[in-house]
C-alpha cells in the first residue's frame, strides 16, 4: 500500500502517521489488556466527581454526609475571579488559547528537561484529566504498567487524549469549575470549598486575593505548603503565586507588594457541616440503601446522592434527650445497686470470676496477641494488664483514664445501652431512631441489629390468637397454677409457670384485664388453649421476622427478636390490621435536586380490621384496668383532651431486659434497655423491669411530644371502630379491694423460682404442686420467698392506690 508513495519522506510519514493511529487506536481500545481502560465519552458526559451524598432528615436537616474524599461542589459564580487568575497564572499561562494539550509549553519544557532544569507540561485539563478518571490508578492499569519507561508515557498519552475529549465536551469555564471542584488540598479535604472553609472559615466567594492564592499555591505540594504546619514555606509559596498574577497582569505591581506584605492568617473554621456526622441513623441508612445503591449503579460514597430520610428532626431531638435524661439516672441506679462487687453473674447469681478473660478471648486482638506471642499466656495477661492512655465514655463526657484492655472490658461491662424506635404505621415512615447512648463508643444498632428476649411485650401475640379464635376480650379465665405438658428430646415434661408476685389470686379475669396487668399463668392457659404454634404464627404474620422456638414459654417472650420487629408487629394493631414494612428514606435526589427515587411503603393485611381494633382495646387496658402495667405512665403530662395511649411493659430473666411498647393514635414506639453484656443486669424488680427502665424514656418523650405543638402531635384517643365489632368488649373490671402493683418478667416462671410459694388457697382447690423445674430459658433461682409478711408489699399496694387515686381524679379534671 505504502509502495505507491514514490515520495520517500512522504512514504515514511505516511507510515509513521498510519502506525501513530493504530496505536492509539489500541490505546483507547486497550488492545490485548495491554494499556488499562481509558475514559469514554459517556464517561466524559458523565464525569464522577466523586462528591459526597448527604443524609436530611424529612424536614430537610442536614445531618450525616458519605464520603471517601471530603468534598461538596460549588457553581462557577461562586468562585471568586482572583480564584481563578492565581490558578491559571500558576498552573497554566495559556489556558484559555489552547485545546487541552500546550505544544509549545510541551517543547519548553523538553528543552528544559534535556539542560537539567526540569519541569512540568501538564495543563489544567490534563490534570483534571488524571484527578477525575484516575488515569495512573492500578485499576486503569493495563500490562504495560510492568515496563517502567514505557508506562510513563503511556499514562501521558491516556491524558492527553482524555484532556482533548474534555475540550471538545465542556467550555474552560466548566472545565476551571470541575478542576477546583476535584482538586485534592490534603487532610483528606478535596474542592475549593472545603478547603476555604478549613483554612478561612469562609464561603468560596469571600476570599482575598492572598487567601486564593495560598489556597491555589498548596496545589504544588499540599504538605510542604501546608499553612497550619509549614507557616513559612507556605507564605514563600504564596507569594510566588502573587508574582505569578501579577507577570501575568491580573494583579498590578502595587496591588502584588500590597497582598504579598500580608501575613498568613488562617482562622480553622467549624467543618461540622463538612463531617460525616456519624451517627446510627447514618449507619442504618447505608445498609438500608446497600442493595438499592447496588441495583441502581450508584455508589453513596462517590454519587452526590441527596437523601431524604423519613425522620423527623424535632421528634428524633425528643427522643435523644429522653434517652440522655433517664439512662443516666438508670446508670447511676445500677452502680448503686451492685456497689463494690462485680455484676456478672451466673443463672445462680454467683460471680462468673473469670468472666474478663473470657471476654477477653472474644476480642479481635486476642488471636494477634496469640501468634505474637506465641501462646504464652503470661505474656498475653502481661499485654492485658498493662495500662495505657485511652479515652473512655462517659454521661459527663469522655474521660481520659490509665486503663488496661482487662479494665476497660470491666467498664464497659456494667454499661446500660438502650434501643429506640418510633414509627407511624399508616405510611411506614420511622420518626425516630436511636442505636445507643452512643455511637462513638457503641458502634452496634440495638434498633435492628440486636436481638433480645421480649419478655412480655411478646404476650399480646398469644392474646391475638384467642381473639382469632373466637375469642373476646371479655372471656374469662382464672388466675391458678397451671401445669403444661411438652415434648422435648421425645420426653414429655412440664412447664409451670408463676406470677410476678409469686402467688395466684385465684380471681377470674377478663383477657382484657389478665393482659392489662399481663399475668402470666393466664396467658399461659391463652397458649395452651390457642397453641403455641399459632402463637407464633400470628407473630410472624404481624411483622416478627426471627426465629421464634415454638414452646409453651413463647407467649412470654422467650425468644430473641429486635426493636424494629416489635415495633413493626405493634404497627399492624394500629393501622387496622394492615403490616406496613418501615422505610427510612422518603426520596433520593441527585445533587441538583433531579428526583432518582421515591420510596413507598409495602403493605400487605395481617388481620381483620375488627381484630386489630379489639387488640388496640386490649392494650388500653394497660392503663385503665386494675393493676395495669403501664399505669406509671401517670406520672407524665400525658392526659389532656381524652388521650389515650396503650402498650406493654417486657422484662426478661433476670431483669436483664427491659422493654416498653407504646401506642398512640398516630405513632407506636419501641425502647429497650440492658447491657450489652446478658450477665450484667439490675438486682431487683423495683429497679430492673421495664416499668422502670424503658417505659419512662416513653413517658418523657411523648411528654414532649405533646408540649411542642409544632410537631402536629395532639392529645387524643383512638379513633372508634370503622366496622362491625361482633365479640362482647364491653366489661370494664371494677378495682378489687386489694391490689398489687403489677409486675411482668421471665424471672417469675417457675423455671426461676424455689420450692416455697404462697397460694391463696381459698381461691384454688388444690395446692401446688412441687415439680421440679425444667430448664427452657436460663434464670436465677431466688432464695426462698415469703411474701404473706413482707412490708414491701404493703408499700406497693398502698402506691398502687395512691396511682389510682391520681388516675381518678386526673379524668375526672379531663371530663
Amino acid at each position: 500500500m505504502f509502495k505507491e508513495i514514490k515520495n520517500r519522506p512522504l512514504r515514511y510519514t505516511a507510515i509513521f502517521l498510519y502506525f501513530v493511529i493504530i496505536f492509539f487506536c489500541a490505546l483507547e481500545l486497550n488492545f490485548l489488556g495491554l494499556f488499562g481502560y481509558s475514559p469514554t465519552i459517556r464517561d466524559i458526559k458523565a464525569p464522577n466527581m466523586r462528591i459526597a451524598s448527604e443524609l436530611y432528615t424529612a424536614d430537610g436537616k442536614l445531618i450525616g454526609r458519605y464520603y471517601k474524599e471530603n468534598r461538596t461542589p460549588v457553581e462557577f459564580n461562586q468562585i471568586t475571579k482572583s480564584t481563578v487568575n492565581a490558578l491559571v497564572a500558576t498552573e497554566d499561562a495559556r489556558f484559555f488559547s489552547h485545546s487541552g494539550i500546550d505544544i509549545r509549553s510541551l517543547l519548553s519544557s523538553a528543552l528544559s528537561t534535556v539542560s537539567g532544569d526540569k519541569r512540568g507540561a501538564s495543563t489544567i485539563t490534563q490534570q483534571l484529566a488524571k484527578n477525575l478518571y484516575r488515569t495512573r490508578n492500578n485499576k486503569q492499569q493495563g500490562l504495560i504498567k510492568y515496563i517502567p519507561g514505557v508506562r510513563t508515557i503511556v499514562y501521558k498519552l491516556k491524558e492527553w487524549l482524555t484532556a482533548l475529549k474534555l475540550e471538545g465536551q465542556y467550555s474552560k469555564e466548566d472545565i476551571l469549575l470541575m478542576y477546583l471542584n476535584t482538586v485534592p488540598f490534603g487532610n483528606n479535604t478535596f474542592g475549593i470549598k472545603t478547603a476555604a472553609k478549613k483554612y478561612f472559615n469562609k464561603e468560596t466567594d469571600k476570599l482575598e486575593v492572598e487567601q486564593s492564592a495560598l489556597l491555589v499555591g498548596m496545589l504544588k505540594a499540599t504538605t510542604t505548603y501546608d499553612p497550619q504546619n509549614n507557616p513559612e514555606k507556605a507564605l514563600e509559596r504564596r507569594n510566588v503565586v502573587l508574582s505569578q498574577m501579577e507577570k501575568y497582569k491580573y494583579i498590578s505591581p502595587k496591588e502584588y507588594n500590597k497582598y504579598s506584605r500580608r501575613p498568613i492568617e488562617i482562622h480553622i473554621g467549624d467543618v461540622s457541616e463538612e463531617d460525616r456526622g456519624d451517627s446510627y441513623l447514618r449507619s442504618a441508612v447505608a445498609r438500608y440503601l446497600d442493595k438499592w445503591c447496588d441495583e441502581n449503579g450508584y455508589d453513596l460514597y462517590e454519587s452526590g446522592l441527596k437523601i431524604y430520610t423519613t425522620i423527623d428532626s424535632k421528634l428524633q431531638k425528643y427522643a435523644e434527650e429522653a434517652v440522655a435524661d433517664h439512662m443516666k439516672i438508670l446508670q447511676r441506679r445500677l452502680n448503686n445497686a451492685w456497689g463494690n462487687e462485680n455484676p456478672w453473674r451466673n443463672s445462680d447469681g454467683k460471680e462468673i470470676e473469670d468472666f474478663p478473660q473470657k471476654a477477653a478471648q472474644r476480642l479481635p486482638v486476642y488471636n494477634l496477641l496469640k501468634k505474637k506471642y506465641n501462646n504464652n499466656q503470661d505474656s498475653i495477661d502481661y499485654y492485658l494488664n498493662k495500662p495505657k492512655k485511652m479515652k473512655i465514655f462517659s454521661w459527663n463526657g469522655d474521660k481520659t483514664v490509665e486503663y488496661s484492655t482487662i479494665d476497660s472490658i470491666k467498664y464497659y461491662a456494667k454499661i446500660l445501652n438502650t434501643g429506640m424506635m418510633t414509627l407511624d404505621p399508616f405510611n411506614g415512615h420511622i420518626k425516630v431512631w436511636i442505636g445507643g447512648i452512643d455511637f462513638n463508643h457503641f458502634k452496634y444498632d440495638h434498633v435492628n441489629q440486636a436481638k433480645r428476649q421480649a419478655g412480655s411485650t411478646f404476650k399480646p401475640f398469644a392474646y391475638l390468637a384467642a381473639l382469632e379464635s373466637g375469642m373476646s376480650p371479655c372471656d374469662k379465665f382464672i388466675d391458678k397454677p397451671v401445669k403444661i405438658p411438652y415434648v422435648e428430646d421425645d420426653s414429655t415434661k412440664y412447664w409451670e409457670p408463676k406470677n410476678s408476685d409469686y402467688s395466684f389470686s385465684g380471681r377470674e379475669m377478663s383477657l382484657r384485664w389478665a393482659m392489662g396487668k399481663s399475668v402470666n399463668s393466664i396467658t399461659a392457659q391463652i397458649t395452651e388453649k390457642v397453641g403455641w404454634d399459632n402463637v407464633v404464627k400470628y407473630a410472624h404474620e404481624c411483622g416478627i421476622e426471627s426465629e421464634l422456638k415454638s414452646v409453651p414459654s413463647v407467649s412470654l417472650g422467650s425468644n430473641d427478636v429486635s426493636v424494629f420487629e416489635m415495633v413493626r408487629a405493634y404497627g399492624t394493631f394500629l393501622n387496622k390490621g394492615t403490616q406496613t414494612e418501615p422505610i427510612l428514606v422518603k426520596h433520593i435526589t441527585d445533587h441538583d435536586g433531579n428526583m432518582i427515587q421515591e420510596f413507598k411503603a409495602e403493605k400487605k393485611r395481617s388481620i381483620s380490621e375488627e381484630i386489630a381494633w379489639l387488640m388496640l382495646y386490649m392494650f388500653r387496658g394497660g392503663m385503665e384496668e386494675p393493676g395495669g402495667t403501664s399505669r406509671s405512665l401517670w406520672e407524665w403530662d400525658l392526659w389532656k383532651k381524652g388521650n389515650q395511649i396503650g402498650g406493654k411493659t417486657g422484662t426478661s430473666s433476670d431483669y436483664v431486659d427491659g422493654w416498653y411498647m407504646g401506642i398512640t393514635k398516630d405513632l407506636v414506639t419501641g425502647v429497650w434497655v440492658g447491657c450489652d453484656e446478658r450477665s450484667v443486669h439490675f438486682r431487683s424488680s423495683g429497679t430492673g423491669e421495664g416499668a422502670h427502665t424503658a417505659l419512662p424514656i416513653f413517658g418523657k418523650f411523648m411528654e414532649k411530644v405533646y408540649h411542642d405543638p409544632s410537631t402536629g402531635y395532639t392529645y387524643g384517643p383512638f379513633p372508634g371502630p370503622e366496622v362491625e365489632i361482633t365479640r362482647d368488649y364491653k366489661c370494664p373490671t371494677p378495682p378489687p379491694p386489694v391490689d398489687t402493683i403489677a409486675t411482668d418478667s421471665l424471672q417469675v416462671d417457675s423455671l426461676t423460682i424455689g420450692d416455697t410459694i404462697r397460694v391463696d388457697e381459698s381461691a384454688v382447690e388444690r395446692p401446688v404442686e412441687r415439680t421440679p423445674p425444667t430448664t427452657m430459658v436460663p434464670a436465677v433461682k431466688p432464695a426462698e420467698i415469703e411474701i404473706e409478711e413482707d412490708p414491701k408489699e404493703e408499700r406497693k399496694r398502698k402506691r398502687e392506690e395512691r396511682r389510682e387515686a391520681r388516675r381518678q381524679k386526673k379524668e375526672q379534671q379531663n371530663n
